[in-house]
């Protein structure tokens, strides 16, 4: 169970995860130490997997995304997810409900790139169909948990 101080420290690591545990606890009226435990606590615990910069997709050239709907035939769901997440475009990859039996999200460098990706997933052998949606604007994409 999460308590108060540690949704606290969550939430200052959410706004700025490059704060110091001083400044940290000062913002939210503990001591560093106690910052510090906590923190490590919950890294420990596995609740906090990393700390990574937030970057601007298009400025590294990833200016086409994607939403891929795939259907995988005879029951080799996970083997054929685990081939698809390693090609570093991919930034999602999900079970779903319904007509198709997962979805991938990822990012291109355009038209030519997204056309090889999906070449290379309907070239896999338990892959039966895909479906393509490009994304024309992005609304809304939070890359934090909002607590």
């Amino acid at each position: 169970m999460v308590d108060d101080l540690e949704m606290k420290i969550v939430r200052a690591l959410n706004q700025n995860s490059r704060k110091s545990f001083r400044e940290i606890a000062k913002e939210i009226g503990s001591s560093a130490p106690a910052v510090i435990n906590k923190i490590k606590r919950l890294e420990e615990a596995g609740a906090i997997k990393g700390y990574i910069p937030i970057l601007d997709p298009e400025y590294f050239g990833y200016n086409l995304m994607a939403v891929v709907a795939i259907r995988i035939s005879h029951g080799k769901l996970i083997e054929t997810q685990e081939k698809i997440a390693k090609d570093p475009r991919v930034f999602g990859i999900y079970d779903v409900t319904g007509e198709w039996d997962s979805i991938v999200i990822a990012r291109f460098k355009g038209r030519e790139d997204l056309n090889s990706f999906i070449k290379s997933i309907l070239a896999q052998k338990y892959v039966d169909r895909t479906f393509t949606n490009i994304v024309l604007n992005v609304v809304k994409e939070e890359q934090k948990l909002l607590i």
